[in-house]
């Protein structure tokens, strides 16, 4: 699968499920892809009433005298955080990064802690942090599935603060710049982040939903904003385009009917909890194979709703007997677009259940079942 980026993880938001990745786990600088986990902490101080929205912060001269973007706060006054998050999201002030540091922990160094500490508990096992802006440092770093992890958490964990990724543009002390993220601007993305740094190149973490579903990419490592806009977009449409979400079993469908020993009933019958989809290339649903496994003999009595197995579903033949198609020719003056292939996660296993029990035999058919006798 060709691309442009260095770094790419795209991921399906309802599921899960990565539909391309490039060295998604190697370390990369993050530049102001970074600001997402300062963001990340900032919403959990609020959500938890130790921060307002409405409460000031005092502009210290460490945070003035920041190199960078800026939003421009002034020497030795106090802005308030609402429009310090505006500033850092879509000015992408790294001044407004660190007065919003320095007031939550008093320091930016304490406030990076709390960033490695988040990071670890959400499972981001590729990053560490050592400031909150996203400023080249020896051993500040993120890989491309843990961006995409962190605008995941975002997404799902503060809805209520998410609008501020996609706000076009914002204006603080008489100075109005608009959000970097191009794709924003186009309507073709409601969020999060863009950055940019001479070891990491031109990077991107944008959100999209059309309909029901809802994609997460991250790229990094291009050669200018240019070509980040272009390839986002490219790849953005193609995530939506090539795959589709497939109820593959639906909620309470009985998929098999499941023996029982010493039961009144000599079957129950199997069905799902919920509904299983997988997001897969389109025209592909018929490459899905279902399966039951029972992980021991079944013996009643047998409750309904009882836990009694797993639900596997396979793509057949993904991916290794899949090879990816080759892109097709662009067309004049374009980049060629990227042909359809298996999602990287090609397999899921989901808990089956009883849908109706059944009893244990009595005294009398429990002899007349160890004699062969009962039918069962």
């Amino acid at each position: 699968m060709d691309t442009v980026a260095r770094w790419v993880c795209i991921v399906d938001f309802n599921s899960g499920i990565v539909l391309m990745e490039k060295a998604a786990d190697e370390r990369m600088p993050p530049s102001s892809l970074t600001k997402m986990m300062t963001a990340y902490v900032v919403f959990g101080m609020l959500q938890s009433g130790r921060l307002k929205l409405d409460q000031s912060l005092p502009v210290s001269e460490r945070a003035w005298r920041m190199q960078g973007s800026k939003m421009f706060v002034p020497l030795g006054e106090s802005v308030a955080v609402e429009e310090l998050i505006q500033g850092m999201l879509i000015q992408s002030g790294n001044d407004a990064c660190i007065v919003l540091a320095e007031g939550i922990s008093g320091s930016e160094e304490q406030f990076v802690a709390l960033m490695n500490d988040t990071a670890a508990k959400l499972g981001m096992t590729n990053s560490h942090f050592m400031n909150s802006t996203g400023w080249p440092a020896e051993g500040h770093y993120m890989s491309a599935r843990d961006v995409s992890t962190i605008a995941t958490h975002l997404i799902r964990d503060f809805p209520q603060y998410y609008h501020y990724f996609s706000e076009k543009d914002f204006k603080f002390n008489k100075i109005s710049q608009g959000n970097r993220n191009v794709l924003v601007d186009k309507g073709l993305a409601d969020g999060l982040k863009t950055g940019h740094t001479d070891a990491g190149g031109f990077g991107l973490c944008a959100s999209s939903l059309r309909g029901d579903r809802r994609v997460v990419m991250a790229l990094n490592g291009m050669a200018s904003s240019n070509e980040r806009a272009h390839e986002g977009e490219r790849l953005l449409s193609w995530a939506f385009a090539n795959f589709e979400t497939a109820t593959i079993v639906r909620k309470g469908q009985i998929v098999d009917q499941a023996p029982v020993w010493m039961g009144e009933a000599r079957t129950v019958p199997v069905a799902v909890a919920r509904d299983v989809t997988m997001v897969l290339p389109h025209g592909w649903q018929s490459r899905v194979q279902v399966g039951v496994d029972y992980s021991s003999p079944l013996i009643a009595p047998v409750a309904a709703g009882q836990e009694i197995g797993r639900l596997t579903v396979t793509i057949a033949g993904a991916p290794a007997a899949v090879p990816p198609a080759p892109s097709p020719a662009p067309a004049a003056g374009g980049v060629a677009p990227i042909a359809p292939q298996p999602p990287a996660a090609t397999s899921l296993s989901v808990p089956l259940i009883a849908s109706d029990g059944t009893r244990k035999l009595g005294f009398g058919g429990r002899v007349a079942y160890r004699l062969g006798l009962g039918g069962h």
